[in-house]
């Protein structure tokens, strides 16, 4: 029997196939490095269902692939109703934080999103992820780059609110 997760955080992005499901793989790879995989749930989705039930993008499994990162992944449209049961709901730009709260429940629940870039210090003036669907391999890069560096603040922010609630 496995405990119940003590903090859960959606990533969206638009069709749930390249810039969410990466950032799902690097968290869960910073999640098991610090010990907290078991107590946190990380899940990704899209604001749209054109991609349901398709695996990640390709070029995005390749890149995550050569850089270490697990790439299994089911692609699937966000829900109103999940607010309920997560803590953080990880919008990939502005366009999914405006969707995103304009979908939310309540004022509570549209305060659980947040800009994943806003976890970076260096991404000052700067808030998106780029999409890079319809660009080159350097795209699906820079958008691991980003992830990756917006990551680690926001594994502080989660190991703070785990602190909180335990205390």
């Amino acid at each position: 029997m496995s405990l119940p997760h003590a903090f859960s955080v959606c990533f969206v992005c638009t069709g749930n196939i390249c810039r969410s499901p990466t950032a799902e793989s690097v968290f869960r790879a910073r999640l098991e490095e610090a010990g907290l995989d078991g107590l946190v749930a990380v899940d990704s989705a899209g604001t749209g269902g054109w991609h349901e039930g398709d695996g990640a993008d390709h070029r995005t499994v390749a890149v995550l692939r050569a850089n270490g990162y697990g790439s299994g992944h089911v692609a699937r449209q966000f829900r109103a109703a999940w607010f309920d049961r997560l803590d953080l709901v990880i919008a990939l730009d502005e366009g999914h934080l405006r969707e995103l709260r304009r979908l939310a429940p309540t004022e509570t629940d549209a305060a659980k999103v947040r800009l994943l870039r806003s976890y970076d210090p260096a991404a000052q003036g700067d808030p998106d992820v780029p999409d890079p669907y319809y660009g080159d391999m350097d795209g699906f890069e820079e958008c691991l780059r980003m992830v990756e560096a917006a990551s680690e603040g926001l594994l502080a922010a989660v190991r703070n609110a785990i602190e909180e609630r335990a205390a």
